[in-house]
């Protein structure tokens, strides 16, 4: 954004991607608002799309196969590391290394993004971040220049008046209403937590049939299976990233699924499937055991001056 902006405490005017109604929301918790915090990251699309081929088994998608196992079997190979709180991520990715390099820059344009807006709020002296907003978008090629992903996101900085400051600003993508309700009922954010999978499935005369020759409309089981696996490994991911954070849970903000068929690369002629899931939420911890006592109502005031 172009907007710069100061500390409220600092004399100087502040900025905020605050509604009147998320305003008044943080400020009945005694949070005051010290500017709006951006943070962007920008990647070529050549380095997120997956190029390797996920294999032809679709019991591969409901077990995981040894690392050791992958690239002679030609099947599915579960590629993991750490968690993915406030933007570290953390992949979880089923095939070989073409969807892992994808997930993983998934994750690294997400992190970058949130880590640049954390750091632009350790800046201004806040403690947090509320209504976090992020946005992925892709941009397509032109004649002139490559094709290349977008990773923004942007919320405004809170400080606690009185408190030191943290050792690293929490991230929220909850609103200033959702953060005020959750600190009276006993909770406070702990981060912005994300889970992501990609698991893909080549195509083959195994799964693209259904059942005995001419049995009209029916399920494929592999396809089902594609769409349980990525689903329940970005859930996986997610609980991890929560448990590292040490809190307790999440409070879901959004669920996406993206479903692609791409030529394989590996075999003329076949075809690969890959389908990737975002969850993403702020993991909340319990700071008190019991519900906070109510602030007083605000006070309606007129806003005529000359009256």
């Amino acid at each position: 954004m172009g907007v710069e902006s100061r500390t409220a405490g600092g004399g100087g005017a502040w900025d905020s991607a605050l509604s009147a109604r998320d305003f008044a929301a943080i400020r009945s918790v005694g949070f005051e608002p010290v500017g709006q915090v951006f943070g962007a990251a920008v990647y070529y699309l050549s380095t997120v799309l997956g190029a390797g081929c996920p294999g032809t088994s679709a019991d591969s998608l409901l077990h995981d196969v040894p690392p050791e196992a992958a690239g002679t079997s030609g099947r599915s190979l579960a590629a993991e590391s750490g968690p993915a709180v406030s933007g570290r991520a953390g992949p979880a990715v089923s095939g070989l290394a073409g969807p892992a390099a994808k997930v993983a820059r998934l994750y690294e344009g997400r992190r970058t993004a949130i880590d640049r807006m954390t750091d632009r709020c350790a800046e201004l002296g806040g403690h947090g971040i509320v209504g976090a907003a992020l946005r992925v978008r892709e941009i397509p090629p032109d004649s002139r220049t490559a094709g290349a992903i977008e990773f923004t996101v942007i919320g405004t900085a809170v400080r606690a008046s009185g408190c030191p400051p943290l050792r690293r600003p929490f991230a929220s993508d909850l609103s200033g209403p959702g953060v005020a309700t959750m600190i009276m009922a006993g909770w406070v954010p702990a981060g912005i937590a994300l889970g992501i999978a990609v698991t893909g499935l080549h195509d083959d005369l195994a799964t693209t049939s259904s059942g005995p020759w001419r049995t009209g409309n029916a399920e494929v089981p592999a396809y089902t299976a594609l769409l349980m696996k990525v689903r329940q490994e970005a859930r996986r991911r997610l609980e991890q990233a929560v448990r590292s954070a040490g809190a307790d849970g999440a409070v879901v903000s959004a669920m996406t699924r993206r479903v692609r068929s791409d030529a394989c690369r590996a075999h003329p002629g076949g075809t690969d499937h890959f389908a990737e899931a975002v969850i993403t939420g702020t993991a909340v911890a319990r700071f008190a055991s019991r519900p906070q006592t109510a602030p007083p109502g605000l006070a309606v005031v007129h806003l005529d001056v000359g009256r």
